[in-house]
């Protein structure tokens, strides 16, 4: 009985040691501003519901609410003027050795194209249709048939187009000599990776990502796995006041409804992390249905107000103007429809 009051005691007086030396109100609260990452830009939402690897998406979209397609300048262009201060965007290599702005290892989900995308030339995908296998209705109809033709950008014309704004690429492939293409792209364009904020990430450390941290040894960079580390160390040394050395100049990934997994969350948390380099990525609920990011206005609400990190938006049309209200630019037409369109979103997942 005595043993077990003193390892009682031992456990509550480690749990208010704990809950002192992680307290998020005893940090200062960290500089800066909520950066919302675009994922695609702009783009249509579809039901994530049983997705796999292989599944074309485009003909799962939700009923349109605007003409925006995922990874063209439009769609990115969208994306800014909701409020956006980072895009997402994939990237593959072409037939003729340039960069191509697309998701789909193949064209024949979304395109009237078919076969592997590095198959084709820019010349050829620039003929295609990028709108032409979009449907929400199971086929019946497709919204945006031939209203994509030249929409696949090459990637020398996203720099071009957006300068200023932060990006964010993501390798498809685990093939490394997709780095040193998109450093000699970048190279061209003359822009500064690190300067401008830029982000690169992919599936894997040994392809792309492997490589660009090479190449690139001050950018940001990260992959799933090294994201999972970091997380995952963090959500238990986080409490004994340790950073783990695989957050250094890592990523740190922290779903809304797991907020209270992450020691010190938000400001200590941003505090340590700040100090070894590393980035604080807030997405979606995990397990929900829908996306990696956020897609809902309420879940701004299940977002610390003194966050400073990046936020992920699967839904930067309806999510920007609720973060930022200074960006909604919709009329009276366009708001009611968008409200329309959050209540099917909401009853869905029901």
């Amino acid at each position: 009985m005595k043993w077990a009051k003193r390892i009682a005691l031992a456990l509550a007086l480690a749990f208010l040691v704990s809950t002192f030396v992680n307290a998020s109100w005893m940090a200062e609260s960290p500089r800066g501003y909520l950066k919302l990452i675009a994922h695609r830009g702009a783009h249509q939402l579809f039901d994530h519901r049983g997705v796999e690897r292989d599944t074309c998406t485009a003909s799962r979209i939700e009923p349109p609410l605007h003409d925006y397609l995922e990874n063209t300048l439009a769609g990115m262009g969208q994306a800014v003027r909701s409020g956006a201060q980072m895009i997402e965007l994939d990237i593959a290599p072409t037939k003729d050795g340039k960069l191509a702005v697309f998701h789909d290892w193949t064209l024949d989900c979304r395109t009237n194209g078919k076969g592997p995308i590095r198959d084709a030339t820019m010349e050829q995908l620039k003929l295609l249709d990028a709108g032409y296998g979009y449907t929400a209705d199971g086929g019946k109809s497709f919204p945006f048939r031939g209203k994509g033709v030249g929409l696949i950008p090459e990637l020398s014309e996203v720099l071009a187009a957006f300068p200023e704004k932060a990006l964010l690429f993501n390798f498809k492939s685990k093939d490394p000599a997709e780095a040193d293409m998109l450093v000699a792209a970048l190279r061209a364009a003359g822009r500064d990776p690190v300067a401008r904020g830029d982000g690169f990430y992919g599936s894997d450390e040994a392809g792309p990502v492997g490589r660009i941290r090479q190449l690139l040894p001050k950018a940001w960079v990260f992959s799933k796995e090294s994201a999972k580390a970091c997380t995952t160390a963090y959500a238990w040394q986080g409490w004994l006041a340790l950073t783990p050395e695989a957050c250094r100049n890592g990523t740190l990934i922290v779903p809304l409804n797991r907020q209270f997994l992450i020691a010190g969350w938000p400001n200590r948390t941003a505090q340590r992390m700040n100090a070894v380099g590393a980035r604080i990525i807030m997405v979606a609920p995990q397990d929900g249905p829908g996306g990696m990011g956020l897609d809902l206005p309420e879940q701004i609400r299940d977002v610390p107000r003194d966050f400073t990190g990046y936020l992920w938006v699967e839904d930067i049309w309806s999510i920007g103007s609720a973060v930022r209200p200074g960006f909604n630019k919709r009329n009276p037409r366009e708001e009611k429809e968008t409200q329309d369109a959050l209540e099917r979103r909401r009853k869905a997942r029901e």
